[in-house]
């Protein structure tokens, strides 16, 4: 079972090639602050086992389509994956784990504080959270797949209310990043022009789904056929973790759990 959609943006796809590389950032920046036993809360089809799955003592992935997850298994034996809808996490002990990676996740969480809640239940005292996340300021249209979107300033509000340390960071890029983000901008705007009675902020999300699906299919093929090698030579290299959210096309936040005695 494939899930080449636009919301979650396929490494087959050259169309979708900057997406997939956005993403795939995130695991790469992650790297350097996970540690020990690994939980990822939506691992999707495992963009970036790979990457985390070497550096830490065991992997332990969370999806909620079982068909992925089937496929998951075989392809990393050494991993666990299993089927949950979340939040809570509820079959997960706490203080089970060192790290917890979630990734384009809480934006589709009805429960967002609760969903933080349990991540920081589960972690143990000393270990860290990484979750990153779209910045709205950057967001070019409505995503009917959000419940919500986040600026820096909502975010770090919600997290200091659960952890007890927030580093606020985000996923920018070079020039050949913002040049393909500008181009899409303008792109989205020939479509969005013929919204007049901006439908898309009026209409329920159920409705826009399918219309949203196919007219940014549409927009990625057609920013390929016109950019060429400006969609397809992206690499996650070409992302940058920078220091202040706002300055990300995602928010990438690594949140801390005290240790005991401290």
């Amino acid at each position: 079972m494939a899930t080449y959609t636009t919301e979650i943006a396929s490494d087959k796809l050259v169309s979708d090639n900057p997406i997939h590389q956005r993403l795939l950032k995130a695991y790469y920046a992650a790297k350097s602050f996970v540690k020990g036993d690994l939980l990822e809360i939506g691992c999707g089809e495992g963009r970036g086992v790979e990457v985390l799955l070497p550096l830490v003592q065991s992997f332990y992935g969370l999806d909620k389509i079982d068909a992925i997850l089937h496929k998951l298994r075989a392809k990393y034996p050494l991993a666990q994956f299993k089927q949950a809808h979340i939040p809570p996490l509820s079959e997960i002990k706490d203080e089970t784990f060192d790290s917890v990676v979630s990734f384009q996740v809480i934006e589709h969480i009805q429960e967002d504080k609760f969903f933080l809640e349990e991540i920081y239940r589960v972690m143990k005292p000393g270990g860290l959270a990484i979750i990153s996340t779209p910045n709205i300021r950057h967001t070019l249209t409505r995503n009917p797949w959000h419940i919500r979107e986040y600026t820096a300033k909502e975010l770090i509000k919600l997290c200091e209310g659960i952890f007890d340390q927030v580093e606020a960071k985000g996923i920018g890029g070079n020039d050949k990043v913002w040049a393909y983000h500008e181009a899409n901008r303008n792109s989205v705007r020939k479509f969005t022009r013929f919204d007049l009675f901006d439908l898309q902020h009026r209409l329920p999300a159920s409705w826009l789904r399918l219309p949203y699906e196919v007219l940014n299919r549409i927009n990625r093929n057609l920013l390929h056929k016109k950019g060429g090698s400006a969609v397809t030579d992206i690499s996650h290299e070409d992302y940058v973790l920078v220091d202040h959210p706002d300055k990300g096309l995602d928010h990438f936040f690594v949140l801390h759990k005290k240790a005991k005695g401290l």
